[in-house]
């Protein structure tokens, strides 16, 4: 009997029904609907949505007169203040893509982004004026606009464009239209990894990711529209994990912050009744860690952290100060994080320090990644669930970027077999939450015996003297590589190398023991991540 679908018939797409998804529709509806409900706060500046929007829409025509279309790249070199979120709306708008570099990288690389990204604007902001002078000199592009974000916040800081952002805005319209984009998968964003080695690659975000993981970010924390939002979190770094956009679909306050020390972070907890914020573990650790008299808030705050596995201890603490910590994990590749750890209800009876160890696990796939497996990475056969197979991450989902940009080879290699290889080993749980055990090239193998340096690692911060800690291997005549820790001590504090050695004897088994503990400062990388290689280069050298 042939088939006949009754649903197939007169039934078509159209513009009554049917629309391609792009965030800019989010700030476009808080503005018209909550017009005069705060939007952002830098220092002494305070703006309402209808001022915000109408600043986004000024500058996305002023960009468009300037010559500035669809397929074009602007770039904003600045820290968390108002111009940066101000760019995730009005360089979309004109169907150009958003290129944030990230501040903290040295002026041969942003040159390089510059020129691969092939910028045609650069907003600068004053406090890197120096870095981005640089940065054009060794470019070889010549003609690149260059604007000059003012704050009036910062003191210091130098001109170097052609005109400043004001004024950028003041040859906008105020009524400009600007339309969706064509297709949802246009390109909306442009974010270089961090590339611990060789050349930072340009992953390529489109709008309909952008919109999804946007609103998805509300549904995984539990935001309350009119949440205040406080950006630990650089806006470079994955567009802020999207936040950008999630704030203006909740309605929320955007509240700026040049640089994150833990005394300004708590300033504005109280003052601005921060509701949220998001941040690597290192920054979790520098406020846990901070002296008590700061901590002076008395409402719920709720904080997302990613970015390295955060240790059972370091959850432990902010929690105990009434911080209740969701973690997630992601990757540039996946518009930030991916994977959140979801609280399930049963877990309540918990003791706190088993509530710390099940939150320290990345988690399950967030609303909008399809799907998520722990599988081997030559077969891509699944790892049985029994928190013990060690297998390669691998993700597929709306929330998975369009590729790299002008790297063919790059993008067949991340994508195999209809996944997103993530290049980090974990396991999965009886429960189906994956639990990190390391990035595929910080593995130590010692012995033939596979030691997760993440699990050392939690141990390590559970010693009361130790404030920061990272494991790598170290070569070994005998077995192949052991264990070496680097770890800086909290001030004040004190621990020999066979203290720390004899605390690790009692807490895990013995071949995962470090057989080498340095004390000292650990390396960062511009996103606050402990730079391993360059740990496991002094490891190596070590006599």
């Amino acid at each position: 009997m042939a088939h006949h679908d009754i649903y197939r018939q007169g039934l078509e797409a159209g513009p009554a029904n049917y629309e391609q998804l792009t965030p800019l529709s989010y700030i476009e509806r808080t503005a018209s609907i909550f017009p005069d409900a705060l939007a952002v706060v830098h220092g002494k500046t305070r703006r309402n949505w209808a001022e915000t929007y109408e600043r986004c829409l000024r500058v996305a025509s002023a960009l468009e007169k300037r010559g500035i279309c669809k397929g074009d790249t602007v770039a904003v070199l600045a820290a968390n203040i108002p111009e940066t979120f101000e760019s995730h709306f009005s360089i979309p708008m004109t169907g150009a893509v958003l290129n944030a570099i990230n501040t903290r990288l040295d002026s041969e690389t942003v040159a390089f982004i510059l020129d691969h990204g092939e910028a045609k604007v650069l907003l600068v902001d004053p406090e890197f004026a120096d870095l981005a002078e640089r940065a054009l000199r060794i470019a070889s592009a010549r003609d690149i606009l260059v604007v000059d974000i003012i704050d009036p916040n910062f003191d210091g800081g130098r001109r170097i464009g052609a005109l400043s952002y004001e004024e950028l805005l003041a040859e906008g319209d105020p009524a400009y239209r600007w339309s969706p984009p064509e297709n949802e998968w246009d390109a909306i964003s442009l974010n270089y990894t961090s590339g611990t080695t060789g050349d930072p690659k340009g992953v390529v975000y489109h709008h309909r990711g952008a919109a999804l993981n946007g609103l998805q970010n509300i549904v995984s924390w539990g935001m309350a529209q009119h949440s205040r939002y406080l950006w630990t979190l650089p806006m470079f770094h994955c567009n802020g994990w999207c936040f950008p956009w999630t704030i203006a679909a909740n309605a929320g306050v955007c509240i700026c912050l040049r640089a994150v020390r833990a005394e300004t972070v708590y300033q504005l907890i109280r003052d601005e009744k921060v509701t949220h914020f998001c941040g690597a573990p290192v920054v979790l650790n520098m406020l846990a860690n901070a002296p008590d008299a700061l901590k002076d808030f008395d409402h719920k705050i709720k904080v997302m952290t990613a970015g390295a596995a955060p240790p059972a201890a370091v959850i432990g603490a902010m929690e105990a100060m009434g911080i209740d910590v969701t973690h997630v994990y992601g990757l540039t590749e996946t518009y930030g994080p991916a994977v959140v750890c979801e609280w399930n209800d049963d877990w309540g009876s918990a003791s706190p320090d088993e509530k710390a160890r099940l939150k320290s696990r990345q988690g399950v796939k967030n609303l909008v990644l399809n799907g998520l497996m722990v599988a081997d990475p030559a077969t891509l056969e699944r790892m049985p669930p029994d928190g013990e197979s060690m297998g390669e991450i691998f993700m597929r989902g709306n929330n998975v970027m369009k590729g790299y940009l002008k790297n063919p080879s790059a993008t067949e290699k991340a994508f195999r077999g209809g996944w997103f290889a993530t290049g980090d080993l974990g396991v999965m749980h009886p429960d189906g939450y994956i639990e990190l055990k390391d990035r595929s090239k910080d593995i130590i193998i010692s012995g033939g015996e596979n030691i997760s340096s993440i699990e050392v690692e939690d141990v390590l911060y559970r010693h009361p003297a130790i404030l920061e800690a990272a494991v790598v291997a170290r070569p070994d005549e005998t077995w192949g590589e052991t264990p070496c820790a680097f770890v800086t001590l909290k001030p004040g504090k004190e621990a020999s190398e066979a203290d720390i050695i004899a605390f690790c004897r009692e807490n895990m088994a013995r071949f995962k023991v470090p057989k080498t503990v340095i004390f000292g400062d650990l390396p960062k990388t511009s996103t606050g991540k402990i730079q391993k290689f360059a740990l496991r280069e002094r490891a190596r050298n070590l006599a």
